[in-house]
């Protein structure tokens, strides 16, 4: 009886267990307006259409990254070396006969992603450091490699000769960059919603608790080493698409590609719009290649001073990237408003 009194009270008075929740991934106002923007763009804009699909693949590229550098919080210098890896793979399959865009484009991203499983068992199990001569190191192999396998690669002149095939039987990639445009935009988008529910789901948030202490989560059951080979397997295979995306979209692949400083430039763009944000990758490939384009044609010999010039700018006044500051600015408005509804 007594036993039954107790039980009775602690119902009373212990308040109810409340499920944890996952992030409201809901998608939102500003969201749809920002991805229908590059659809008005395909009209407003047609002359622009070439440098509009370059933007987004930069920018599918920079989301990549922002994956293992702004989620779990690891450092690469070498993530051009999935880039080039999959622009090659879709290139030689277009020299040799095969111009099928989709499944080229997922050979590149299967071929990038095996790349990438197999180069995390190195990268993983370093810090920071660690981490970046490694994916330094990976980098210039495969670099030299493309380079000194010029009778596969064609070398220095590149990979060119490439015929690719209609899209679905029916659109033909143009001079104009039509079509390139809108594969590129629903190549994106589509790698973005997986992406967008990735890193909202149980496993992007234990990427989180990763990058923020990785010694603490094997204490709650989470495998820190196959979490990160994972994440980094998957961002493999989308710098790999990317890659791919880029090849059959000029029909041609160099050895920048594969280059040092593309990766170097992945890590301003990002710097840019802001790490572990996702729209952060996009909006800094947007003004990084805007301001490229538009500060090249001023200045064509100088115009790497003004990139690092706004590069400064934004780091020491704009913490966050430029969504970071963006952020802080609409913060008190939106307390604003909540304090007058209340």
């Amino acid at each position: 009886m007594s036993e039954q009194i107790l039980r009775s009270d602690a119902s009373v008075h212990m308040p109810p267990a409340r499920a944890f929740r996952l992030p409201d991934d809901r998608w939102t106002i500003a969201e749809l307006v920002f991805w229908l923007a590059p659809v008005a763009a395909f009209f407003l804009f047609p002359g622009y259409l070439v440098l509009g699909s370059q933007v987004m693949i930069v920018g599918l590229f920079a989301l990549s990254l922002d994956l293992i550098l702004g989620y779990a919080g690891m450092v690469s210098l070498g993530h051009a070396a999935f880039f080039g890896a999959g622009a090659y793979t879709a290139g030689l399959l277009s020299v040799h006969g095969w111009g099928e865009p989709l499944s080229g484009l997922l050979a590149a991203g299967l071929v990038a992603g095996v790349l990438g499983f197999l180069a995390s068992f190195l990268v993983v199990r370093g810090h920071d450091l660690t981490r970046l001569m490694v994916t330094l190191g990976l980098g210039l192999m495969l670099f030299e490699a493309a380079n000194k396998a010029a009778f596969i690669t064609g070398g220095v002149d590149g990979l060119s000769g490439m015929n690719m095939g209609k899209l679905f039987g029916v659109f033909e990639f143009d001079l104009y960059g039509k079509t390139g445009y809108l594969y590129s935009l629903a190549v994106l988008f589509l790698i973005f919603v997986f992406a967008r529910r990735l890193v909202s789901s149980p496993f992007g948030l234990s990427l989180v608790g990763i990058r923020e202490g990785a010694r603490r989560m094997p204490a709650i059951g989470a495998s820190v080493n196959r979490r990160l080979t994972a994440i980094f397997t998957v961002s493999a295979a989308i710098a790999g698409i990317a890659g791919g995306l880029l090849a059959q979209t000029t029909q041609f692949v160099g050895l920048e590609s594969l280059s040092f400083s593309r990766s170097a430039e992945l890590l301003i763009i990002l710097v840019l719009g802001g790490t572990g944000r996702l729209y952060g990758a996009l909006v800094g490939a947007l003004v990084f290649m805007l301001a490229q384009d538009y500060i090249a044609g001023l200045d064509p010999v100088y115009w790497q001073f003004w990139i690092g010039l706004l590069l400064i700018v934004i780091v020491l006044f704009g913490r966050g990237g430029i969504l970071g500051g963006l952020e802080r600015l609409v913060a008190p408005l939106r307390r604003g408003r909540k304090e007058g509804a209340r």
